[in-house]
């Protein structure tokens, strides 16, 4: 008898509990996330970012029920940045349509971006069409992100097209080509297997090329005289200049003009 008292006592306390849940969740798709007191700052995983601190209490403009935080409601807001989309570093942004991937919230007033070279691969087979690939590819990069590890993996930095978005800053002047792969992997810029050519080399000209101010009268009048090189040819780099710092100069120590 009493164990019967008890479940019903249980049916009645998890049929409340449903309905409770029914009644919020109703009220939460109806009037919005401040329908239900302490909604809020119950779910909220944490702080937004500074940027998008004045959206802290209006969840439904970034979260669609269900279907979580979508493309589109980034886009709205963000379609307008017409600077951003007009720099070959940031142009590829008016193609992507999936934000996620790099931008995550609600981790701090830090700006809300980490860049993942995975995603772009994962976005990049979804807009090719290979929707397995950018599904597996979404799982991995979730639990990564996760644990806190970059998902991009060497084998996938292929596909990507490093010159699109790092071509304006290639510090080879395009005397390496286009496949940074070739050398280069995501994790890092740096190649830790790289050994600069000896001190006493004299063809830096093959990698190096001279700022503009070596080809005006700037030349002639402050840099040669710096270095105590009256006679140096523009491409004799080595007369001037050490393999440590580009700004070192031999027998002034660090200079730098510019």
């Amino acid at each position: 008898m009493a164990m019967t008292k008890i479940a019903i006592l249980y049916t009645v306390l998890i049929s409340g509990g449903a309905v409770a849940v029914a009644e919020a969740v109703t009220m939460l798709y109806r009037d919005g996330s401040q329908a239900v007191p302490l909604w809020q700052q119950a779910f909220a995983p944490g702080p937004l970012s500074t940027k998008h601190g004045f959206l802290a209490e209006k969840c439904e403009s970034c979260h669609t029920p269900v279907r979580g935080v979508e493309a589109q409601a980034c886009i709205a807001c963000h379609a307008t940045a017409a600077a951003d989309l007009a720099k070959q570093s940031t142009a590829f942004h008016g193609t992507l349509q999936e934000c996620r991937g790099c931008h995550d919230e609600h981790e701090g007033r830090r700006r809300p971006t980490r860049m993942d070279h995975g995603a772009l691969v994962r976005i990049g087979s979804r807009l090719k069409g290979d929707g397995a690939a950018s599904i597996s590819r979404q799982i991995g990069d979730d639990l990564a992100a996760y644990i806190g590890i970059q998902s991009t993996a060497d084998m996938e930095q292929g596909p990507l097209a490093c010159a699109s978005c790092h071509g304006y800053q290639d510090p080879h002047r395009d005397l390496f080509g286009r496949n940074c792969a070739d050398c280069h992997v995501t994790r890092t810029w740096r190649i830790a297997s790289f050994l600069h050519p000896s001190a006493a080399s004299r063809d830096c000209a093959q990698c190096h090329q001279a700022p503009p101010s070596h080809y005006m009268g700037h030349f002639t009048m402050v840099s040669m005289m710096v270095a105590g090189q009256h006679h140096a040819q523009v491409n004799q780099c080595y007369l001037c200049h050490l393999t440590n710092s580009f700004n070192e100069i031999r027998g002034a120590g660090w200079y730098k003009h510019h």
